[in-house]
């Protein structure tokens, strides 16, 4: 004999069985691309303070770029492919973080530094994917563009060092500013977002004709990127705005 489903009292309607609770999700799990904006934004701006120092400082930044790379797998840890690629290339990475976080870059490090570019565009390429799918934005999807952006100042950055590694005379810095005369890694932060934001940099000046050409690029790239976000958020904003309108 099939069993009846119960029913409510003082009425003739059956009512099911109460669907199990779904699982509970940690607050961070929809925040990825937030948290990993938060760790690119301290990285840059406690590198001056402590990037150049020893000791314990020097550690701490250390881990903090160490920390970063986590952070970014777990921000792009979508699929368990992804997971496996990010975690293949973020070795060489986070063994750079050893020497690239120190004032110079070495010629022992150059390839490391290689290696982290490759992961820095293959994080950016999933982001972009990502971030650019969805039809509505979100504040998640907001904060992953704005990911990109420093993302790509960064990974600019690393080019710079393999350009000035490769070749010692690409940059040239003004003695009546710098206190040092080799480009340090600050220098090649500064001078990467100073030409994507095309807000020009002082004090350092590309010399050899290949960090000029990347110089123009990544300012093109940048004010490019810029335009593509901003024209994307006010296409969605006037979507929703002409759907509020006509309901």
């Amino acid at each position: 004999m099939r069993d009846e489903p119960p029913t409510t009292p003082g009425s003739g309607i059956a009512t099911s069985a109460p669907a199990p609770a779904a699982r509970r999700s940690l607050p961070v799990t929809g925040h990825k691309f937030f948290i990993l904006f938060l760790f690119l934004l301290a990285e840059l701006i406690l590198f001056p303070y402590l990037g150049n120092s020893q000791g314990t400082r020097y550690y701490f930044v250390r881990a903090l770029g160490i920390i970063v790379s986590l952070i970014t797998i777990y921000a792009i840890s979508f699929r368990r492919s992804i997971i496996l690629i990010a975690m293949f290339l973020a070795i060489p990475t986070m063994v750079e973080h050893s020497a690239f976080l120190r004032a110079r870059i070495g010629s022992v490090s150059t390839v490391n530094v290689i290696l982290s570019f490759v992961f820095d565009v293959f994080v950016i390429v999933i982001i972009f994917r990502r971030v650019y799918a969805r039809d509505n934005p979100t504040a998640e999807t907001i904060f992953g563009a704005v990911c990109i952006y420093l993302l790509t100042g960064f990974t600019f950055a690393r080019l710079y060092a393999i350009l000035a590694a490769v070749q010692p005379h690409a940059f040239y810095l003004d003695p009546t500013i710098n206190q040092h005369s080799t480009p340090a890694v600050f220098d090649f932060i500064y001078f990467s977002f100073g030409s994507m934001t095309t807000a020009g940099v002082s004090g350092i000046a590309a010399v050899s004709p290949q960090v000029r050409s990347l110089s123009i690029i990544e300012s093109i790239l940048g004010v490019l990127y810029l335009a593509v976000m901003i024209s994307r958020l006010m296409g969605a904003y006037r979507t929703d705005h002409a759907g509020a309108g006509n309901s």
